[in-house]
């Protein structure tokens, strides 16, 4: 038996591959400063890149989870491998023959399971590549050229062809020095009668390769119509292929999809090749399973994704009714992303490749830039069901698109789309969005509770002070309650609806029930006076809060801040007025109703005027 691997090995193989080069096909990595790298930890789920690489000592560390070590420590942890079987692996990266202290390569019966079948995958691959070539492969390369495919792209892609027999790659295999067990455990071979035969048998075979370039799987289409399987064929689980954790073509796109902060997320192997062939060149597919949490962490990675929503996911689906479907289905795991989820959809139900060989290539990349939000495309195809000419339709798509919108786990979103769906339909946004909180509370069907009306406040959650899309009623309310003075006549004539917080909302109405800002003085007094108008305790201790509070500026008696969040304020309700007009103004015929056309567009002038206005004081150009 061999003795331990000799130090000189290690020390050759770390000499050659830089530990960001290495850990770089796993992981994206950017400068973090003089010879320093930083990304998102491939060992635990993170929004913001705690893991770190020094290349000056080839170690690393994540800070998030604490784990650390060398290239060697990190090829172990990742492909979950022993120390000898990590050595391996890079020492063939690396071109360094692995000896041991004893004398004398390492045994070929003593190699790694796993580097027993990358080569057997390896070989197998250039098997297909070669068969391709042959007189029997001509149906698929017919299918191929049909596809605007040449041989150019196959060559690229690797795409291969196994033929139709029991043992054609099992004889080669065998010749090559493999045995039965690791043809059978590769899932290149299965079980058959009289022993082992080919698992692919007259399919073009595309090999799926992990992120550093190793062949882990292969994907078989079948060709010919007495082939009673099914119509793609995957290679099963094994040591090196998990399909939740595979993405077809991530090897070629990886680099692109850090450069670009983005991945196209197509349906298969002939979409990913059109894409990439049409300047797409960051698009990548599932292999025989739908799109799951471990296909997010692996894209993660390389999309640099954190809070900032700096990464897209695009969704390419067919279409028709099942691309719906399955785009829907990816709305359902659209909460695991931290980055922008989008889908492109070609209503003529043309995937890209049937797209690129019908229209070109200037078609596929139009598809893509048509994308639109995940979270609209789910909520308009609630819409899409029903006549929003009608008031019973507006009324039955409110009750259909609440809920999706209601699903929406991130609250701004949840609220920027309830006030969209509101314009959409061409309904009350109040009402609109007490549907959706509805669904968020467990109401069955939405509706608000009249007989609890007066109870309403209770019900309210307390608002997320950092809130930015609450930061202005908050502050005006902070105003109100802290500098009434400054708030005077022109906060009391702010209607209740400008405050869309259900929280902002009750305060408002308790400082109305106080007597209202006009005639109040600073002071305890005041503050005692609002509480005493609250209707809960709730609503008294954000009260509290909003006296405490410093408000955002250096100067709290400034007039002119006062001035500017009050108007502020109005702008951002009259926005959505307008918005809601503007809907309104859409959806009427102007030759079939020219007077309620007239009168619609006469209203929004005046809106938009007064919106100018409010603008400018808010500057404080007034």
């Amino acid at each position: 038996m061999a003795g331990r691997i000799r130090e000189d090995v290690i020390i050759a193989i770390r000499e050659r591959l830089p530990v960001e080069q290495v850990i770089g096909d796993y992981v994206a990595l950017k400068p973090a400063g003089s010879g320093r790298f930083k990304g998102l930890c491939p060992f635990h789920d993170e929004k913001t890149p705690s893991f770190n690489v020094n290349t000056a000592n080839g170690y690393y560390k994540c800070f998030g989870c604490g784990v650390g070590g060398d290239l060697i420590t990190f090829v172990q942890e990742q492909e979950h491998l022993t120390f000898v079987e990590a050595v391996e692996v890079l020492a063939r990266k690396a071109g360094v023959e692995v000896t041991y202290e004893q004398g004398g390569a390492a045994p070929r019966q003593q190699s790694s399971e796993r580097q027993r079948l990358v080569e057997a995958n390896a070989a197998a691959a250039q098997f297909f590549v070669e068969q391709l070539a042959t007189p029997e492969a001509e149906i698929g390369r017919r299918f191929l050229l049909d596809r605007g495919f040449d041989d150019s792209a196959w060559a690229t892609f690797g795409v291969g062809y196994a033929p139709n027999g029991w043992d054609h790659l099992i004889t080669h295999l065998r010749g090559r020095g493999f045995s039965n067990e690791t043809l059978l455990a590769g899932g290149l071979a299965s079980q058959g009668q009289r022993g082992p035969i080919d698992r692919f048998r007259g399919r073009l075979l595309w090999p799926i390769r992990d992120p550093k370039g190793d062949v882990v799987g292969f994907g078989a289409r079948r060709l010919r119509e007495d082939d009673q399987g099914p119509k793609y064929l995957n290679t099963p689980e094994t040591a090196l292929y998990k399909k939740s954790q595979v993405l077809y073509g991530l090897d070629l796109a990886k680099n692109d999809i850090t450069k670009r902060y983005k991945a196209v997320v197509v349906e298969g192997y002939t979409d990913v090749m059109a894409c990439h062939l049409a300047g797409e060149t960051t698009a990548v597919a599932t292999c025989g399973t739908a799109f799951g949490v471990e296909h997010v962490q692996l894209l993660r990675r390389y999309l640099m994704d954190q809070d900032e929503f700096r990464g897209r996911v695009i969704f390419t689906f067919d279409g028709d009714e099942a691309g719906r479907k399955a785009a829907l289905k990816a709305f359902a795991d659209d909460q695991k992303f931290v980055a922008q989820t989008f889908v492109a959809a070609e209503p003529d139900g043309l995937d890209p490749c049937e797209l690129r060989t019908q229209r070109g290539d200037l078609a596929v990349r139009d598809l893509i830039a048509r994308h639109i939000p995940l979270a609209e495309f789910a909520i308009r195809s609630a819409l899409d069901r029903f006549d929003l000419e009608l008031p019973e339709g507006r009324v039955q798509a409110l009750a259909e698109a609440a809920p999706v919108v209601a699903r929406l786990k991130d609250w701004a979103l949840r609220e920027e789309y309830a006030r969209r769906l509101s314009g959409w339909l061409g309904m009350d946004e109040n009402s609109v969005l007490a549907r959706v909180r509805g669904h968020e509370s467990g109401h069955s069907d939405g509706r608000p509770d009249h007989r609890s009306a007066r109870r309403a406040p209770q019900q309210a959650p307390r608002p997320d002070p950092r809130d930015p899309r609450l930061v202005i009623e908050r502050e005006v309310l902070k105003l109100a309650v802290q500098r009434p003075v400054l708030a005077g006549p022109i906060f009391d004539e702010i209607e209740v609806e400008c405050f869309t917080s259900p929280a902002y909302a009750a305060v408002r109405a308790a400082i109305t029930a106080a007597g209202g800002t006009a005639t109040a003085a600073a002071g305890a007094a005041w503050v005692e006076r609002v509480q005493t108008g609250a209707e809960t305790d709730s609503v008294r201790g954000l009260v509290t809060e909003l006296a405490v509070e410093p408000m955002q500026t250096a100067d709290e008696d400034d007039p002119r801040y006062a001035g500017s969040l009050l108007a502020r304020l109005q702008e951002m309700a009259l926005t959505r007025r307008i918005s809601d007009l503007k809907s309104r103004v859409q959806r009427v015929n102007p030759v079939e109703r020219p007077e309620e056309y007239n009168r619609l567009f006469g209203e929004l002038i005046v809106l938009e005027r007064d919106k100018i206005g409010l603008r400018e004081r808010a500057m404080g150009t007034l």
